[in-house]
């Protein structure tokens, strides 16, 4: 059964309107069997303190006072919500339970976390309750019973049969945050942000599917939101990343909320409770999520150089205090990060090997992809400066660079500092599927082109396709070394792997370049545009499918606003493609285009001069990689037709590939049997083409294999095949190999348009795809 946590902070829950939106999304969101965890509504935990802080000085009228202003607090909130009977039950429960808080205070036996904890019960059991008067099947849950500790311990077992014990797939379950048992039955408080901590157990301990937690935010920024107006929302976040900012002061995620999800599949999600529509961010695991940029604050923190620290000590330390400690060694010294208001603990707990180095500090903490944290390091150290902000201590680690300071990073300045560092140009994600002769040398191209593009673009190579395996790596793959990366990381993929990789790729752009000469891989291509890919083919498939395909393709790249470029589908690196939308585009109308779309062929016209059998060209090409494994293909004139379609579409014609009428360049017989049946009796091939060039003789001319586009009036002619030439004629004097297109328009009439070329070869196939793709890349920008 699929089970989901979903996580209310105080702000979610800080009146009976706020309750009522959040019992909305619950009804939106949530299904029999998932959870629900609350923290105390509001600032109650914060009235708790105080009160608490009363009873130790010994105040008995301000505790009184705290206590009829909690009373009025919660009342108001029950009287809003519920009616009747049920109103009544929880009115009486709550006066007990003052009751109890007061006597206990008079009799100098109160209990701190017993009383924090009241906050926690509160919300769950009126979010249950007034669920249950909205027709949820809804249950509260004391999280003191399912959470047990033992000297600061979880008792993993013993919580997780707890936990799968009392969560049913019948319910809608509302579970206490922030607050556990010890051993002995005691009540004990989860600390700072105990309740995200709360969910993220409650999460593992249930086997969930995901957790949501919903803030006052929409999901996880470059900074804060509420400082910084440029803020940028990620949609994914990497754990690791996560994890960082939560060491170095980022208030949205902390360290030990993302600590039970290690080693899960649990997915974490980040959404705003008062805009459950606005997208969430996710945090997952690494390597499903590129590396961001972050810069985020410090205030009032201690620096402790600490000697000899064990190894697990700076853990026991953050749950001694409760609360997140940055660790980080510069030469053979190890330093700690500590809030200010708990450096007495840690430097007590260290007992002499502790010493403070500097207090009061403030100060700000850049995180980026480690190789772009040295400049960004330079480029912050400079900016403080010129703020004349003056730098205590620094540190430059692979993944962020720390600044301490003495002066506050106020908004103003944490403004200008992430205009800087931070906001930078979109990404482009490209997935090379084929790695075969044009691809690996598409591949071994890439570096220095990207590099060239990356002067007004960020691309990065993220994913590498060959056959049934695949390389991800959503921070980019460094291509001067994809082939040892290869080996070691590549895996097997199912076209459910692959999309879903894709679909996790959090860039601004993506595009999938074909580079195969596969059709059922060309028939992912609207699962890529589902998953808003540009499409750069070299796959003549996709070009050539069945029309109602075709078109549907095409509506839903115009839909998405997305981009498919195939220069290459036709003429290699030839700019045959360009050349007929520029000429429409400008207004011209193109009335036909004829000419030898296949380098092979063109090899075996032109070279033919009688002076050895047919035959043994075709052998000769083969043999020079050429042809198709099976020169037959070649010879069958489908690729030459499938080229065809592809110019007939491009001028905006609906044709389909059986529209094109083809002659192939051997007798129909040998296209039946083996290749051995073949070379057995390939003096009929022989015997077909001689006749060929005697007919084409007598008429003084020479024989050519062609494709021809005509259309006149009405009247349409589309077909590929054996053409007799004038031997003066371009197609007559084409270069071995070459291909060429004879265009003729409304102003290239008389005098027609011809481009001509390499028509084959990988080089220049591998340079026409990088043309599509700085193409692209320009209409991006």
């Amino acid at each position: 059964m699929t089970k989901a946590v979903h996580k209310f902070g105080g702000s979610s829950l800080s009146s009976a309107s706020r309750y009522q939106a959040v019992a909305n999304i619950i009804l939106s969101q949530c299904s029999a069997g998932d959870s629900i965890v609350v923290s105390a509504a509001g600032k109650t935990t914060n009235t708790l303190v105080k009160l608490w802080q009363s009873h130790v000085q010994g105040d008995a009228q301000a505790v009184n006072d705290i206590v009829l202003q909690l009373q009025a607090q919660q009342s108001q909130l029950i009287s809003e919500l519920l009616q009747g009977e049920a109103a009544r039950e929880l009115l009486a429960t709550l006066d007990d339970e003052l009751r109890t808080v007061t006597s206990a205070s008079q009799q100098a036996q109160l209990h701190e976390a017993t009383l924090l904890a009241h906050g926690e019960v509160w919300s769950a059991r009126l979010l249950a309750a007034y669920l249950n008067t909205l027709g949820v099947q809804a249950r509260n849950w004391d999280a003191r019973t399912l959470f047990t500790l033992h000297q600061g311990q979880l008792l993993e077992q013993k919580n997780q049969q707890a936990c799968l014990s009392a969560i049913d797939g019948e319910h809608i379950h509302v579970v206490t945050g922030f607050i556990a048992a010890d051993s002995e039955g005691q009540t004990v408080t989860l600390g700072r942000n105990g309740s995200d901590y709360s969910a993220t157990l409650l999460a593992s301990y249930i086997r969930a599917d995901a957790v949501s937690i919903w803030t006052d935010t929409q999901g996880v920024f470059s900074t804060d939101p509420r400082k910084v107006a440029s803020a940028i929302k990620y949609p994914k976040v990497c754990r690791g990343q996560a994890n960082l900012l939560a060491r170095l002061g980022n208030p949205v995620l902390h360290a030990k909320t993302l600590s039970p999800l290690k080693n899960t599949a649990i997915k974490l999600v980040v959404r705003s409770s008062y805009d459950p529509e606005a997208s969430p961010t996710e945090v997952v695991k690494e390597g499903y999520s590129k590396a961001k940029r972050f810069i985020t604050t410090l205030e009032n923190c201690d620096l402790v150089r600490v000697e000899q620290l064990q190894a697990g000590e700076v853990r026991e330390l953050s749950q001694l205090i409760q609360h997140s400690i940055h660790h980080f060694s510069q030469g053979a010294e190890v330093f700690l990060l500590v809030p200010a208001a708990f450096t007495h603990q840690v430097v007590h707990q260290l007992q002499g090997r502790a010493n403070l180095v500097g207090s009061n500090l403030n100060g700000c903490a850049v995180v980026a992809p480690s190789n772009e944290v040295t400049s960004l390091y330079q480029q912050a150290r400079q900016l403080l400066e010129t703020q004349e902000v003056v730098v205590r201590a620094s540190h430059i680690a692979q993944e962020y660079a720390l600044f301490l300071t003495d002066q506050l990073i106020d908004a103003d300045l944490l403004a200008v500092l992430h205009d800087r560092l931070i906001t930078k140009g979109q990404e482009l994600a490209v997935i090379i599927a084929g790695l075969g002769n044009v691809g690996e040398v598409f591949v071994a191209q890439c570096q220095e082109q990207i590099a060239h593009l990356q002067q007004s673009f960020d691309i990065k190579v993220v994913g590498l396709l060959r056959s049934n395996q695949m390389l991800f790596a959503a921070s980019g793959i460094t291509l001067s070394n994809w082939q040892s990366q290869w080996q070691n990381e590549a895996v097997s993929y199912t076209k459910a792997d692959l999309l879903a990789r894709i679909g996790e790729l959090d860039y601004e752009h993506k595009v999938v370049i074909d580079i195969t000469a596969s059709e059922s891989f060309s028939q992912l291509y609207p699962d890529f545009v589902s998953a808003d890919c540009h499409l750069i083919s070299a796959n003549k498939y996709a070009g050539t499918a069945p029309n109602d395909w075709y078109q549907q393709l095409r509506s839903k790249l115009q839909e998405r606003n997305l981009y498919w470029r195939y220069n290459t589908s036709v003429g290699a690196g030839l700019p045959i493609n360009f050349a007929l939308a520029d000429l429409q585009n400008s207004g011209d109308k193109i009335v036909e285009v004829e000419g030898v779309f296949s380098g092979t062929l063109s090899w075996l016209c032109s070279r033919y001069d009688g002076s050895e059998t047919f035959s043994e060209l075709v052998l000769q090409a083969q043999q020079l990689g050429y042809t198709e494994p099976d020169p037959r293909e070649d010879l069958s004139g489908r690729d030459m037709q499938r080229k065809l379609l592809i110019l007939a579409r491009d001028l905006g014609l609906t044709l389909d590939l059986d529209d094109i009428e083809l002659s192939p360049l051997m007798p129909d017989s040998l296209a039946a049997g083996s290749w051995q049946d073949f070379l057995a009796n390939r003096t009929e091939l022989d015997t077909f083409y001689t006749a060929q060039v005697a007919a084409a003789a007598a008429q003084g001319k020479v024989v050519r294999y062609t494709g021809i586009l005509q259309q006149s009036g009405a009247t349409l002619t589309a077909k590929v095949g054996i053409a007799f030439v004038e031997p003066g004629s371009a197609l007559a004097n084409l270069t071995p190999g070459d291909n060429i297109f004879v265009i003729r328009s409304q102003w290239y009439q008389n005098n027609p348009l011809v481009i001509q070329g390499p028509g084959a070869g990988k080089e220049v196939t591998a340079a026409g795809i990088h043309s599509d793709l700085y193409w692209l890349i320009q209409q991006l920008k």
